[in-house]
């Protein structure tokens, strides 16, 4: 195995929060069902919405791009236990494209924050 990218991103609890006020189809845009009905299931769905996204950055930056070539649905943060990386369309491509196998993530929060690293890696 091998390190191929790595990416770290953080997003404010608030400002998701805001945008989920302001935009009502920001949620539907930005986040796959899946990630969706995770983050509903709690009183406060705005932490695991700022944690997914920036585990959304955090994979981009780890493969290289950001969020002009890679579509923001086609990254899923799994959510209860070990979080998993899923990748379709865009994102699925550029991870073939650079020999990218599996993308590691580790989540933390604070009451302001969601801090998200993501390693690529590769089979040699």
């Amino acid at each position: 195995m091998r390190i191929i990218g790595l990416g770290v991103d953080l997003a404010e609890i608030d400002r998701v929060q805001a945008l989920l006020d302001k935009y009502e189809r920001f949620p539907e845009r930005v986040f796959t069902v899946h990630e969706r009905a995770y983050a509903s299931r709690f009183a406060h769905p705005a932490r695991r919405y700022a944690a997914r996204f920036a585990g959304k950055e955090a994979v981009m930056k780890s493969m290289g791009t950001g969020w002009r070539r890679i579509r923001w649905r086609d990254i899923e943060i799994t959510g209860g236990g070990t979080p998993r990386v899923n990748l379709f369309g865009t994102a699925q491509a550029r991870a073939e494209h650079l020999g990218v196998t599996e993308v590691l993530v580790t989540i933390t929060h604070t009451d302001v924050t969601a801090m998200v690293f993501a390693i690529a890696v590769g089979e040699h």
